[in-house]
């Protein structure tokens, strides 16, 4: 059953949590595999242990694949969302590793009406944060959803 919101259902300062997700050496492999990004970094074990981090790093473009899918899986925008309009100010604040465990928190920041009869804008922020509650990445997004008399 969908719980979609409208955009007449969304007010500034709302906050949603994702459930939690552990990142995987599957997860690590396949998007490199997919990305066809074999940097050491990522991909060669005894290199990445002379790291500042002793161990293999995870791809940044990763959190943000997650945290889209994260954002999918709330189920407030799976009926009601028209469009992506923008993923911006991007930030890589701390590694992603093997083993953590990672969920989103979308907050909404501001929502326009615009002059649509059919679409608002919303624009949320979204932060990847780890098991300990730590900021890993975060950046904003802009996105157009129905209004409820359009449905």
């Amino acid at each position: 059953m969908s719980h979609s919101y409208y955009f007449e259902d969304f007010e500034v300062g709302q906050v949603f949590e994702s459930t939690a997700r552990t990142v995987t050496e599957t997860d690590l492999t396949m998007f490199s595999m997919l990305s066809g990004d074999w940097n050491p970094i990522h991909a060669d074990a005894e290199f990445a242990a002379q790291s500042r981090y002793g161990q293999r790093v995870v791809h940044g473009t990763l959190g943000i694949a997650m945290a889209t899918g994260m954002m999918h899986q709330l189920g407030i925008f799976e009926r009601t969302v028209v469009a992506m309009m923008s993923l911006g100010n991007w930030r890589f604040v701390a590694p992603m590793l093997v083993g953590q465990t990672l969920h989103l928190r979308l907050g909404i920041l501001e929502k326009e009406a615009g002059t649509s009869r059919r679409v608002g804008r919303i624009n949320r922020s979204l932060q990847l944060l780890d098991q300990h509650g730590a900021l890993v990445q975060d950046g904003v997004s802009d996105v157009l959803v129905l209004k409820r008399s359009a449905a």
